[in-house]
């Protein structure tokens, strides 16, 4: 072997050396576990078009209608028509060619497996993956029922649930454009400045403050961090609940709320009538029991809110709760 060969081949020993020495002492910075195949199982929730991914499991219209009346109509509406800003679920045929194209399951998606990958991971509202595989079929069959693409009496599972066509199924083509901004980006002689043309508030996208954003500022010391954090959770409730008198969403205004009995506002014509005979009046003790458990205190209305667990943040949301209606009066 001639020097030269023999030089390579110490040279290249002593690269592996350093190398390998390099990753052997890497700084480990102690962050994370490996996942366990439990936790990767309750990750990998996710359901492909051709039904890979699917529980075993059955539903049928009938079952479906009823979890849907009591978990869904809330914010989709008995008949999927919904209500406020939440998705219409149901109707919209031959209106994607319109100038108001109405997208529901049946006028707009391509997969029927689609409807039972969204349900299960989030749905209902504020109480996701708390439906059980089989209550999951059976919604999906109410909805796929609704938008007459199956019978009444079709009995939906894992097996038939992928052969499903949707009306929509050819509608959707692949996008050959890039996913990232054409050319190189300026790094000489560009704009001075960004004129902002509309803001997302205009647009109405954008909910104005509550006035119960100041109430944290009208009260001092450990009460006025009780307050903030009552603040933080009551963000939870906002989609469908308002503070301000006469302003109701899909739930009703909480203006006044303690003192008032439960279903008692006579221009709020949503009340479930489980709620209207409940024979409730909202305070403290009351207040807490059932936003703890909405289905457990009230069973059969309508709140779509699996409830607060933690003791000190249902505490938390009362004390906000009564500086808030009281600061508004």
């Amino acid at each position: 072997m001639c020097m030269w060969s023999k030089l390579a081949v110490v040279a290249y020993i002593l690269v592996f050396f350093i190398v390998t020495q390099g990753f052997a002492g890497a700084k480990k910075y102690g962050l994370g576990t490996i996942a366990t195949p439990e936790q990767i199982a309750g990750w990998d929730i996710d359901i492909r078009p051709d039904g890979q991914g699917l529980p075993p499991g059955k539903g049928t219209f009938e079952e479906g209608e009823a979890i849907f009346l009591e978990r869904c109509a809330s914010c989709h509406g008995e008949f999927g028509e919904a209500f406020g800003r939440y998705p219409v679920l149901v109707g919209g045929e031959d209106s994607l060619v319109s100038q108001d194209p109405v997208k529901t399951i049946g006028s707009y998606w391509p997969y029927a497996t689609t409807v039972f990958d969204y349900v299960r991971r989030a749905m209902p509202f504020g109480a996701a993956q708390t439906l059980t595989n089989d209550e999951t079929y059976a919604v999906t069959a109410f909805l796929l029922s609704m938008n007459s693409i199956i019978e009444d009496d079709f009995v939906l599972n894992q097996d038939n649930l992928p052969t499903i066509q949707m009306p929509n199924h050819n509608g959707f083509i692949v996008d050959g454009r890039p996913d990232v901004p054409p050319g190189e980006p300026c790094m000489k002689d560009c704009k001075e400045s960004v004129r902002i043309i509309g803001k997302a508030r205009q647009l109405d996208v954008t909910p104005e403050t509550d006035r119960a954003t100041t109430v944290a500022a009208l009260v001092l010391g450990a009460e006025a961090e009780q307050v903030s954090r009552g603040q933080d959770t009551f963000n939870q409730c906002r989609a469908c609940h308002t503070l301000t008198p006469g302003e109701h969403k899909v739930g009703p205004s909480l203006h006044g709320v303690f003192g008032r009995k439960a279903g008692g506002l006579d221009d709020f014509s949503r009340y479930s009538e489980a709620m209207q005979q409940s024979g409730v009046v909202w305070h403290d003790d009351t207040l807490k029991a059932y936003l703890k458990s909405p289905a457990e205190f009230i069973k059969g209305n309508m709140m779509p809110f699996a409830g607060i667990k933690d003791d000190q943040q249902l505490n938390d949301l009362l004390t906000f709760l009564r500086l808030s209606t009281a600061a508004k009066k």
